[in-house]
């Protein structure tokens, strides 16, 4: 018997098609080409069938999966403010603008326009951290471990640097403190226990090699029963009485510029407590509790500063210009508290009243129909904040009779707009805290869609 694969059609076959013809008025021939590539190879793998649409349909619906981007936006339903995977702390509104404005065209990203000379994009964003933390100096690199790197790296480079045991965090779930240290050039030097570490931990381990002291706050998970832990501003006084020759940074993680205990937030220290602490350097994340892009800030003395701004790497980990746009915009906000707490999309979900959530999801109940359930619930922050800290919130629970909540979550994940959803007690539920009002008619029927489906 011949075998059918001998029989699928050559490429140029496959392209005189008229359907697959027509694609080549609207797409580049490479795109089409490989489309039609990949059909013949989907069918040859196949057994040699032909697709069941047609060449043409099978080719087109290939071309659309070539053509779409691969970055898409998507609808955090989660209820997860600072959610990682789904690209963190969405931006303010006046931040989105200024990265538009500054991608239209060429802009001052290292030009001094008052000298006519070249400047530098580390001075972007300087004033304006300076005038709302009260630090001495600033510094923008891309990302906090970044920051943290650069911070060792000009500090501590071939010397020791001294760090608790319980301060080991992880970082995304793989790169550790540990990393950083040991492409920083410095030599990691461990005191105290997973549970317990005391003043006398850190004295006792200074030498003549070492050139730092680091605190590392643990906000993305915490430790209980029987501990002990030292405080910034502690260490800061053992860095202090080595006469200069011992410099104190702190990985503050998430950059919280707000005080949130008011709206039942609390143990998350702000970047002010951080700086009062008398560290020579504070180490955050841009895109976290502060609310803005993707960055890692470093605040601190003149002395310390200068000095990561000097380092080589500095260079190897700075910020872009939309980063520094979309930056500058969104500490502006910070100008003007309740500015800030409407405007910036990470507090205004934080300090909403429970009301107005249950609102939306009287909204998005009404419009999903009868198989949906409006109930209590408890959500969280996320993005390695306020570790173990519960928001409340309402939840639009569905009770499909005829769909488990695994292939209903897929099928909300498969549309378009994706929705990502959870599930609780085998029930997908939908989070209007992180749904904003312009996007609970989209969810509704995306929802029905799924369900009908």
């Amino acid at each position: 018997m011949s075998d059918p694969r001998r029989h699928l059609p050559a490429v140029d076959a496959v392209l005189a098609e008229p359907d697959v013809t027509a694609l080549l008025a609207a797409h580049p021939r490479s795109l089409v080409v490989r489309a039609v590539r990949d059909t013949i190879d989907h069918a040859r793998a196949d057994g040699g069938t032909t697709p069941p649409q047609g060449w043409g349909a099978a080719v087109g619906a290939r071309v659309q999966q070539l053509a779409a981007p691969s970055l898409l936006p998507v609808i955090n339903a989660t209820g997860v403010v600072l959610h990682t995977n789904l690209g963190r702390a969405p931006l303010a509104r006046a931040a989105r603008e200024a990265m538009t404005r500054i991608a239209a065209g060429y802009s001052n990203l290292e030009y001094d326009l008052a000298r006519g000379a070249r400047g530098s994009r580390h001075a972007l964003c300087r004033d304006l951290l300076v005038e709302l933390t009260g630090a001495e100096d600033a510094i923008v690199l891309n990302n906090a471990a970044g920051a943290l790197l650069v911070a060792l790296s000009a500090l501590a480079r071939d010397g020791e640097a001294i760090v608790s045991r319980g301060e080991l965090v992880e970082i995304g779930g793989a790169f550790r403190i540990p990393d950083i240290m040991a492409r920083s050039g410095a030599t990691l030097v461990e005191v105290g226990t997973t549970n317990r570490t005391h003043l006398t931990d850190y004295e006792g381990a200074v030498t003549e090699r070492t050139k730092l002291l680091l605190k590392v706050h643990r906000s993305n998970f915490q430790v209980t029963g029987f501990t002990a832990e030292v405080s910034a501003q502690e260490i800061a006084g053992v860095a202090r009485a080595r006469g200069g020759s011992v410099a104190s940074v702190y990985d503050l993680g998430s950059g919280l510029l707000t005080d949130l205990s008011p709206w039942g937030l609390s143990g998350e220290p702000t970047v002010a407590e951080a700086l009062a602490s008398g560290m020579d350097a504070v180490a955050f994340s841009g895109d976290k509790l502060l609310g803005g892009p993707q960055a890692g800030i470093l605040l601190g003395t003149r002395e310390a500063i200068a000095l990561c701004r000097k380092d080589p790497l500095a260079r190897a980990v700075r910020s872009d210009k939309f980063t520094l746009a979309a930056l500058e915009a969104t500490l502006a906000l910070y100008r003007e508290p309740e500015t800030s707490r409407r405007e910036i999309p990470v507090l205004r979900m934080l300090t909403e009243d429970v009301t107005e959530i249950r609102r939306r999801g009287e909204a998005l109940q009404k419009g999903v129909g009868k198989e949906a359930e409006l109930i209590e619930g408890e959500s969280e922050v996320g993005g390695g904040s306020f570790p173990g800290a519960k928001l409340k919130t309402w939840l639009v629970a569905l009770h499909p009779q005829h769909l488990g909540p695994n292939a209903l979550a897929e099928r909300l994940r498969g549309g378009a707009p994706p929705v990502i959803a959870r599930i609780v007690d085998d029930h997908v539920v939908l989070d209007p805290l992180t749904i904003f009002a312009d996007e609970l008619e989209s969810v509704a029927r995306a929802v029905r869609t799924a369900l009908d489906a």
